[in-house]
């Protein structure tokens, strides 16, 4: 009669199990998800090249045109930093696309579930996506006007309409062409969130920064008041020159304007409040709601 050998499962020791700390739910890693899942997107990488290359398309072109009707041997003022305003209007429709879908996307999908499920709290998938977005706007921005700048010196340099550096309004509009980009995204973002659709998040950003605003220009003394309190004028101060602000503000009082008359880093703040306030909504209703 044999014996058979009875063999005992192995166990694992305690030397061998994985530590707490290696699977704890932690803020960085939910932005780590996130920032994969905003890389492997298509669309991500095309709107982000889209945004890159119209903002340096567009300056490329002006300042050729404005290369082009210079008479010869005229120095100019510098002036021509307003050529990256008049890009980044253009390319703020690209970013403000991008910031909607990054939300809605997910719902359109059903995947804010998975995501949802993997991260109860709820609140730190959300502020992951608006890091996630915000690092990559304000990278992607940075580098368009860092090559936009090259393109203005190259070709506006030779008769001196190229931005003057050594002018803190110039300095201040290069930094606030990536702020303004960035804040706008966000603000796109935080509409998304609170929607939770595409079609109606774009339809309602894109409305505000090109419908309403433009209805608000008429002199109507109630849109006056509001206009100079709107996301996408106030905002926009921080990446216009002194200069045209100042002609603004002069044609405002030769018309007895009555509205507020803000400065570019206060209109900033104001576009700041806008995002503060939508994002506090979106998080509100992303703890009460279904997913």
């Amino acid at each position: 009669m044999s014996t058979g050998t009875l063999t005992s499962p192995k166990t694992t020791t305690p030397q061998e199990s994985p530590p707490l700390d290696d699977v704890r739910l932690t803020f960085p890693r939910v932005v780590r998800s996130e920032w994969i899942k905003f890389r492997t997107l298509r669309s991500t990488i095309w709107t982000l090249a889209i945004t890159l290359v119209v903002m340096v398309g567009i300056v490329t072109l002006l300042s050729a045109v404005g290369a082009s009707q210079s008479k010869g041997g005229e120095q100019g003022d510098g002036s021509s930093i307003v050529v990256l305003t008049l890009a980044t209007g253009m390319a703020q429709l690209a970013v403000t696309i991008l910031g909607v879908l990054v939300i809605t996307g997910e719902y359109s999908t059903r995947m804010i579930r998975s995501t949802l499920a993997a991260v109860p709290r709820r609140l730190p998938a959300l502020w992951a996506k608006g890091v996630v977005l915000a690092a990559s706007i304000f990278v992607v921005s940075s580098v368009a006007v860092a090559i936009s700048l090259a393109v203005m010196q190259m070709i506006l340099g030779g008769n001196g309409q190229a931005p003057d550096l050594g002018k803190a309004d110039t300095v201040r509009v290069l930094v606030g062409v990536p702020l303004y980009l960035t804040a706008i995204a966000l603000f796109a973002f935080a509409i998304g969130a609170i929607l939770r659709h595409s079609a109606a998040a774009l339809a309602t950003v894109l409305g505000l920064l090109l419908v309403i605003e433009n209805v608000f220009l008429f002199p109507w003394k109630p849109f006056q008041l509001i206009s100079p309190f709107l996301p996408g004028t106030a905002g926009s101060k921080i990446m216009t020159p002194q200069a045209q602000i100042d002609l603004m503000s002069k044609v405002a009082r030769s018309q007895d304007a009555v509205g507020a008359v803000l400065g570019p880093w206060q209109g900033f703040a104001v576009l700041v409040v806008w995002v503060a306030v939508l994002l506090t909504v979106a998080a509100v209703l992303l703890g009460r709601r279904n997913a």
